[in-house]
């Protein structure tokens, strides 16, 4: 059931505390390159403002850094945070890349701030952006494709290199905008769970046909802890667990070692609030992680997986890499 979904990766650039920003995208560099050898499909960076232990706000910089230095894998933005930036400042950047790198640029794009409300402010202080983003999309798509002869602004270059649009959400707004559009759809499953039944649903039952795409293609972003057994699984785990504890109470998102057990590090509330947030993980060995997955695809008939891989360890990290590629063959 696996063998002809494709996966693929979300990274957000994690940095443990005292570490370098040279040294955390050093590394972020090599999982690209042994996601590449592995055979990945996607490797999207997240678009993130202002967050300490997350390497990830100069997004097309990376795109193209990543792209320059991998061979098969597509990359793109997972996604580009679109009431941050000028839509014809994103066509030229995302033109200029798939000009590079022909045939493996992906836009994913959001709109949301990737941010709290002061940074998303210090960002841009037009705070209805976020409302035009059904009409900055289409802006995009016309900015991205053919000149139609009347268009009074051109994206030089950008303009007929039609990179592929993919609209990513964690509510239903996106999901019923994606199916108007016809465009592919990414759920945030990886720190939103709480919609994913609706919203898949909703994409699929009201999608429009395009020009872009026949019938409706669903990606999901989960969590993923794998190891070679379920117990190292569930001990790696704490460190994301110890990450979106400190997200919820407003702290550094310093990447952790994994501790022994979280008991003495939260309260039953945090734990709820945590364990909520991480309900999608995928988290476990060969035949956990396979299971799971199994069942995703049968109850969501998602088309492609995008994972999350926090470990702090890298060659643990590198090795959950081979773990996936290994439970699909």
């Amino acid at each position: 059931m696996l063998t002809n979904i494709p996966f693929s990766l979300l990274e957000l650039a994690p940095m443990p505390q005292g570490a370098t920003v040279s040294n955390t995208l050093h590394k972020t560099t090599k999982y690209a390159q042994r996601a590449d050898e592995l055979g990945f499909n996607r490797f999207w960076l997240a678009e993130h403002h202002n967050m300490p232990g997350i390497i990830c706000a100069a997004t097309s910089i990376l795109v193209g850094h990543i792209a320059g230095n991998t061979e098969k894998i597509r990359v793109g933005s997972g996604g580009i945070m679109l009431p941050n930036h000028s839509t014809l400042v994103v066509a030229e950047q995302f033109g200029t890349l798939e000009s590079l790198y022909p045939g493996r640029i992906d836009l994913g794009l959001g709109r949301a701030p990737g941010s709290d409300q002061v940074t998303s402010r210090a960002l841009n202080s037009d705070m209805s952006r976020a409302e035009r983003f059904p009409q900055e999309v289409s802006e995009l798509q016309t900015l991205l494709g053919p000149y139609n002869g009347t268009h009074p602004i051109r994206a030089i270059p950008g303009e007929n290199t039609n990179v592929p649009i993919w609209l990513l959400g964690s509510s239903l707004f996106s999901a019923q905008l994606a199916a108007q559009k016809g465009l592919p759809y990414v759920f945030a499953g990886h720190f939103a769970p709480r919609f994913v039944h609706d919203a898949i649903a909703l994409y699929k039952r009201e999608f429009k046909a395009s020009s872009v795409l026949d019938k409706p293609y669903v990606m999901l972003a989960l969590p993923l802890v794998a190891a070679d057994t379920d117990d190292e699984a569930q001990h790696l785990s704490t460190t994301s667990k110890q990450r979106v504890l400190a997200l919820i109470r407003g702290k550094e998102l310093w990447l952790k070692p994994p501790v022994d057990t979280m008991d003495g590090l939260w309260s039953e509330q945090e734990r709820a609030h945590v364990e909520n947030f991480l309900s999608l993980s995928v988290t476990g060995g060969h035949v956990s992680i396979k299971h799971k997955l199994e069942m995703i695809v049968k109850q969501l008939e998602v088309d492609e997986f995008i994972f999350t891989n926090d470990l702090f360890d890298e060659e643990k990290r590198h090795r959950a890499l081979e773990i996936l590629m290994e439970i699909k063959h």
